[in-house]
């Protein structure tokens, strides 16, 4: 799930919790107050390529150089909106990200879209690319294909990083206020707005989201590359669903962000980064509750005064 603002020529209409336009973005994305980057983040030629897999053009773009980096956008959302983030890990990565089928600069595809779909995608983009595996950064949407990228495609992930993600649209996965929300916007769509070539596409792509995903826990348990769950405190993802996913996967850090909601890779975007961050600069350790404790309180007392 992802906030979404959409833009007509002449209705100016939320179609889902928004923050930006479902058109590719022409302008940098600006984040904590000021602009992140002169460069015109989803929209820059020099950067781009397309590739058409399943019928659908797909259009990427890729920065800097180093250990492939994948990102991935939110629900209805485009390249753009992630300007924070690639304008960060691009020093310390070749950073990638690509807008969805039925997104952005993408073309629009025949037929239901669906996670499993976009999931495929992005694995095509990694083969596309000739890369043997990628760390993933996903968010909100965007996160639930991370998840996904591990459990379809497990040997093409190195690490993940899966923001404000859902495994079903339900009450066990939102507040009541978040779904509430949802329907509403969604059902007060103007005619209008609805009947634009922009409207049908924002549509298509909203709509899934209250029939999708519909992910067994379980199959979480498939995948092998350490994974960061992260949420807001302030989410409209439940907290207690979020650490459900974390509780399913075998190989698992958990970053509950603190005075955050499901913005905060926009709204605080040093918070998520530097997190993200130390996650895969760090080589993975599973913790033992128990043993590690022992362990640090051993040096901690062997280190006070006597």
């Amino acid at each position: 799930m992802m906030i979404l603002r959409f833009r007509a020529a002449s209705v100016g209409a939320v179609l889902l919790l928004g923050a930006a336009c479902t058109q590719p973005a022409e302008t940098p994305v600006e984040a904590a107050g000021a602009a992140v980057a002169a460069i015109p983040y989803g929209a820059n030629a020099p950067a781009s390529g397309t590739f058409v897999h399943d019928g659908v053009t797909l259009y990427y773009e890729t920065y800097g150089d180093g250990q492939p980096l994948l990102l991935v956008h939110g629900n209805g959302l485009s390249i753009g909106t992630m300007a924070a983030q690639i304008e960060f890990f691009k020093t310390r990565y070749k950073v990638i990200a690509m807008d969805s089928r039925d997104h952005g600069r993408s073309s629009d595809s025949d037929g239901p879209i669906t996670y499993e779909k976009m999931t495929d995608d992005l694995a095509a983009l990694i083969d596309h690319l000739k890369l043997d595996s990628v760390h993933v950064i996903g968010w909100s949407d965007g996160g639930i294909e991370a998840l996904l990228l591990g459990v379809r495609h497990p040997t093409k992930v190195k690490k993940i990083v899966s923001m404000a993600a859902n495994l079903n649209f339900s009450s066990d996965a939102f507040y009541p206020e978040s779904e509430e929300l949802i329907n509403m916007v969604i059902a007060s769509t103007p005619d209008s707005v609805k009947n634009t070539p922009e409207g049908k596409r924002a549509q298509k792509v909203a709509g899934m989201m209250v029939k999708e995903p519909n992910i067994d826990p379980t199959l979480l348990e498939r995948i092998t590359a350490p994974t960061l769950v992260m949420a807001g405190d302030h989410d409209v993802v439940r907290t207690e669903h979020t650490v459900g996913i974390f509780r399913h996967l075998p190989n698992a850090q958990l970053a509950i962000l603190p005075n955050s909601t499901h913005m905060v890779p926009f709204d605080a975007p040093e918070l998520f980064n530097s997190t993200v961050e130390r996650f895969l600069s760090t080589p993975f350790t599973k913790r033992d509750r128990i043993a590690n404790l022992m362990t640090s309180g051993e040096k901690l007392a062997a280190g006070m005064p006597k």
